[in-house]
């Protein structure tokens, strides 16, 4: 038994739930936020059989894209004196975590 971990934009979530449920995988979705961009994203959690791991990868990956996009950021030049200008990221695809687990119990 395995525990996966996803971590995907808040924009590929409903796919990526969508696809994983028609699949048979019971999903848990939590609200998360991501460190680097301050922006929300969201972490859906499988328990599944270690044999179903590389199927529910792949639905993953082919949910969550990664994308470019612009966003705002700042710098500073002096004391007090900052200047916004745009930065173009990567964003999307998916962090993905594969646990072991050693019980799992549905009561």
């Amino acid at each position: 038994m395995k525990l996966i971990l996803a971590i995907v934009s808040n924009d590929d979530s409903s796919s990526v739930i969508s696809v994983l449920n028609k699949a048979n995988y019971q999903v848990t979705k939590l609200a998360t936020t991501g460190g680097f961009l301050k922006t929300g994203n969201t972490t859906i959690i499988i328990g599944t059989d270690d044999e179903k791991v590389d199927h529910a990868i792949e639905l993953i990956g082919q949910e969550s894209k990664r994308r470019t996009e612009i966003v705002p950021s700042t710098a500073s030049y002096d004391i007090g004196r900052y200047a916004s200008f745009p930065v173009e990221v990567q964003v999307g695809g998916a962090t993905i975590f594969v646990i072991d687990v050693q019980q799992f119990l549905k009561i």
